[in-house]
């Protein structure tokens, strides 16, 4: 076992450049040009410090002769001045170029998709499929076609980051940044805020769901349906305690009289990878979970607890009601 040591370096190495988080596994042309400038910089970094290591090395072990040779004037100015100069000044220029080439557009019909960033949370917008596309914490969009994000903060300074697909870009209260992106291949993929927002920062993640254009067209014309009506009594009592509850006072569920805007849109929220932004997968044990216990799963989000206040059959119902929102 002791003579594989060495390959746990490696194996670290070569799997973070692979992976659902990852600038390293790029799926899309944005983010294959900054998995390139990365490699560019890591290769050229780590080259530049062998070669000042092995000449260190060297010069502590050459003949005294020799390492007067490599001490003279010449040899200084030429490996200490001119050649970082021109080194360091031929990466700028190439990463200029790429920092250019992200903003050019490539298409002049993207797909827009507004996110509105919110502590801890994100609201999805689709304006150009009509008013009713909005879901929350996930992002689809069609492979092949250039996407415009227009990004957003209902509250306090974010940032977000899809590493896979580009770079990061703040998202600020009053102001609309523009990012576009295009995915190249369908894959799953995980968002992260990436500026510091409150006491649930870290839990403030969603996933980027690229799917084939005809795949994502009946996912966008789902997301306009009205919710299915209960299919069963458990679902139908389900729905019952959601209204006895309040909580069409802060969500909206397509189809129904409530529409809040306080917290995510619900309205299929049974088809959603995960609940809380990543806090937790989605199943009915989780959405049980989290109806009572969401202050102690995620502290300081907006959502009360009602644990104390809901049965476990009530919180049982409504779980089974919303996972059946799909």
């Amino acid at each position: 076992m002791r003579e594989k040591v060495w390959l746990w370096p490696l194996l670290l190495l070569f799997g973070a450049c692979s992976g659902v988080q990852t600038p390293l596994d790029p799926l899309g042309d944005q983010a294959a040009r900054i998995a390139v400038l990365s490699w560019v910089l890591f290769i050229g970094g780590t080259a530049i410090f062998a070669l000042v290591m092995g000449l260190l090395v060297f010069a502590l072990i050459a003949p005294a002769r020799v390492r007067n040779a490599i001490g003279n004037r010449r040899f200084v100015i030429g490996g200490g001045i001119v050649f970082p100069t021109v080194t360091l000044i031929a990466l700028l220029v190439y990463s200029l170029g790429v920092s250019r080439a992200l903003v050019v557009p490539q298409s002049d019909d993207p797909l827009r998709i507004e996110i509105i960033a919110r502590q801890y949370w994100w609201e999805v917008r689709y304006p150009d499929a009509g008013e009713g596309a909005v879901t929350a914490n996930e992002l689809h969009l069609p492979v092949g076609r250039e996407v415009e994000l227009i990004l957003t903060s209902g509250d306090v300074i974010h940032s977000v980051w899809i590493p896979n697909l580009h770079g990061k870009m703040d998202m600020i209260p009053g102001k609309a940044n523009r990012q576009r992106l295009r995915a190249d291949r369908p894959g799953v993929m995980r968002g992260q805020c990436t500026e510091f927002c409150g006491t649930q920062h870290t839990l403030m993640a969603f996933w980027a769901v690229a799917q084939e254009p005809a795949d994502f067209e009946a996912w966008l014309a789902r997301q306009r349906d009205p919710v299915p009506e209960p299919a069963n009594a458990e679902q139908a009592r389900g729905r019952e305690v959601f209204g006895e509850a309040g909580c069409g006072a802060c969500h909206a569920v397509r189809g129904t009289e409530w529409q809040g805007r306080l917290g995510p849109d619900l309205s299929r929220i049974g088809s959603r990878l995960t609940i809380g932004a990543g806090a937790l997968e989605n199943n009915r044990g989780t959405l049980a979970g989290w109806v009572a216990g969401s202050q102690d799963i995620k502290p300081g989000n907006a959502m009360p607890s009602f644990g104390r206040s809901l049965s476990g059959d009530d919180l049982r119902a409504v779980a089974a009601w919303m996972e059946a929102l799909r």
